[in-house]
């Protein structure tokens, strides 16, 4: 039977198969570390095939190259032999929600989500250290050795992830900073769906360096937009007052998008209030138009320039179906049809526009006018035009330029949290217009800095607004709280704990307001810690077990696992969703855990009391994997009938063993 692997996948391996599959001669196989064998390539024979278009050595070519970008290609690629574990006294609505809270470096989290998650994330926005010379950045090391002073200082995490600040005045200040992204963002990109795309928040800090690793990673076709955010001046003593920041978009194909024709529209913003008032002039006038005309476009007047309403003040005129604005009847170009229409009061033709009609057809034309689509002025010397209206018109191309105070999302963070527990929080309404631009139904949303939580509550608030199931999963590093902080103050030892706290507290809100009707109202979330592997080392290394270690071995799987933990190690291994239900049941006497139905069978005794008739009823169940601990069969024999059994009452189900 074969055995799980129990470890991130190995992407160097997985990129040599691309390869194969390419070029099947200049793949082989050659001896691995552990004395297996390993897929190879053969670079004398992938030169040959590629003979004409090869750079070697020190020819010139357009690069971008740092101090340690080698290594941060490795350790992207490198598999881990951790797991997430499942904490279900930190979760909210642990059975039933379907977002996820990973605590833990993201990424190691990104390298254990690959296999479950590969193309299917819709969206990725990260707030990374913007690398200001006083920003902690992630350090990584595989080393095992920790002190107790650095986890005391604050200097490495519990889990051994050293954070280090990166001085202006260190000579690799960039490329500590490159070294640090690059990794993480080459396994983002694994996960997005072809129409997906990655939203990274920055400063002009590392602006120029960010656009280059993207164009390497992400390809320089695929870029969408620098998105400019103005978030209100700054008192400082520079030359020039910076008071803006960029968000950088990537989609993962761009030509895709083109190809399907796949567009991003937002909604246009003050749109409640000019229906709100539409609404009221309707209670007061009835159906007299003309004065509801009159009392929408008063209102526009009355609006200061910064009300988000006035940049509609053309949707001013009132109809029985609605707020429209007299658009342009012409066509467009010029060089249009011109036939007579006449006026419906005076009876006489009226002006013609110079660029023709927008219609070849009279008859059309008359019935656009017949169905009072058409907007005539008071008599025929007007060029008439037509009703385009507001209701019809929500939605627009969103701006790669726009303003929202900066001091805004703070002052709702406090109302919030009751203090200042984050310093510079994100916008969770600018968040939110991404998420709605971009996404819908159930795609999944990804932030892998997550900080205090921003991006999930914009989901949630999108969600409540147009009744989508949206996803979101949140990652953030188990980093402690500075003692000096109101955070560590107000209870909170690690920035997870208040994260978490943001998402509990934003979930009841928005809940509390007006919420769709078809959005399933999930604000929980599932929370799995990073940590080493619920295996011991005789699983990964079996041959080097010796004949004192033979007893201890006798079991593979570390002490104080429980089985949750392992369901949730064996979901990773096999790439099942971690957001899946999951419901345990008793088959003669021995708990089985089901996912999601039977997507997934895990009987975790190891009691040596697993025998043929308990295979049997399970396999009546099903399920399309199927998987057992090797200590669990009654004998040798009972784990070889097992396979025969399954593939006679459920062919279709995966055995494995751990």
């Amino acid at each position: 039977m074969e055995k799980l692997k129990m470890h991130s996948p190995d992407l160097t391996q997985s990129n040599i198969a691309r390869i194969r599959g390419l070029f099947p001669d200049c793949v082989t196989e050659g001896p691995s570390e552990d004395g297996g064998v390993r897929l190879v390539v053969d670079f004398d024979k992938l030169k040959q095939t590629l003979s004409e278009s090869l750079v070697e050595g020190p020819q010139e070519r357009y690069q971008l190259n740092w101090p340690g970008k080698r290594e941060a290609l490795l350790r992207a690629n490198a598999p881990i032999a951790k797991t997430l574990r499942p904490c279900r006294e930190e979760s909210v609505d642990f059975d039933t929600t379907k977002n996820l809270f990973i605590e833990g470096d993201n990424l190691e989290a990104l390298k254990l989500l690959q296999e479950t998650y590969l193309g299917k994330v819709k969206m990725i926005y990260i707030d990374p250290p913007y690398n200001t010379g006083k920003d902690f950045i992630y350090k990584d090391s595989f080393a095992s050795e920790q002190t107790a002073h650095e986890i005391e200082s604050g200097e490495r995490t519990a889990e051994g992830v050293r954070l280090v600040a990166n001085p202006e005045g260190n000579g690799r200040f960039h490329s500590n900073w490159l070294t640090m992204i690059a990794p993480r963002l080459r396994l983002a990109k694994n996960m997005l769906t072809s129409d997906g795309a990655i939203f990274v928040s920055c400063d002009e800090g590392e602006h120029p360096r960010l656009r280059l690793v993207m164009d390497e990673v992400f390809g320089q076709s695929n870029f969408i937009a620098d998105m400019v955010w103005a978030a209100g001046r700054k008192n400082d003593s520079r030359l020039v007052s910076v008071s803006h920041e960029y968000i950088v978009c990537y989609a993962r194909d761009a030509e895709y998008l083109r190809e399907k024709q796949i567009t991003w529209r937002q909604r246009k913003k003050g749109l409640e209030d000019i229906y709100a008032k539409h609404d009221r002039l309707k209670r007061q006038h009835g159906d007299d138009y003309k004065a509801m005309t009159e009392g929408m476009k008063e209102w526009f007047r009355s609006l200061p320039d910064s009300h988000p309403s006035k940049a509609h003040k053309h949707y001013a005129h009132v109809d029985v179906r609605g707020i429209y604005f007299p658009d342009n009847i012409s066509w467009p170009g010029g060089g249009g049809p011109k036939y007579e229409v006449l006026h419906p009061v005076t009876r006489k033709p009226v002006k013609i526009p110079s660029r023709g009609w927008m219609t070849s057809d009279p008859k059309r034309m008359q019935e656009w006018i017949t169905d009072d689509r058409v907007h005539f002025g008071e008599d025929e010397n007007a060029v008439p035009c037509i009703k385009s209206y507001l209701k019809d018109k929500e939605q627009q191309t969103p701006y790669s330029v726009f303003y929202q105070d900066g001091r805004a999302a703070s002052k709702r963070l406090r109302a919030l949290m009751g203090g200042d527990l984050f310093d510079f929080p994100k916008d969770e309404l600018v968040l939110q217009e991404l998420v709605e631009m971009l996404t819908q139904g159930d795609d999944i949303i990804v932030d892998f800095f997550a900080g205090s939580s921003t991006t999930a509550h914009s989901v949630m608030l999108q969600n409540a607004t147009d009744g989508s199931n949206r996803r979101f999963i949140m990652v953030q590093l188990d980093e402690p709280t500075a003692a000096d902080t109101p955070a560590f103050q107000a209870g909170f030892k690690t920035i997870p704990q208040v994260s978490r706290e943001r998402i509990r507290r934003a979930g009841q809100n928005v809940l509390a307001g007006t919420c769709h009707d078809s959005w399933d109202k999930d604000t929980g979330f599932r929370v799995l810690k990073i940590d080493t592997s619920n295996m011991a080392d005789v699983y990964y290394t079996p041959d080097a077990v010796t004949q004192e270690g033979l007893f201890a071995a006798v079991d593979n799987i570390k002490p104080g696992r429980s089985a949750f933990d392992l369901l949730f190690q064996v979901m990773l291994d096999w790439g099942v969703d971690l957001a899946l239900p999951i419901e345990k049941k008793t088959i003669q006497g021995k708990d089985v855990y089901f996912v999601d139905g039977n997507a997934l069978a895990a009987c975790f005794d190891y009691a040596g009391s697993i025998d043929d008739a308990f295979a049997k009823e399970l396999a009546t169940y099903k399920p399309l994997r199927a998987v057992f601990r090797d200590a669990g069969f009654r004998d040798s024999t009972v784990k070889i009938n097992i396979e025969q059994i399954f593939k006679l009452l459920s062919p279709a189900t995966e055995v494995k063993c751990l």
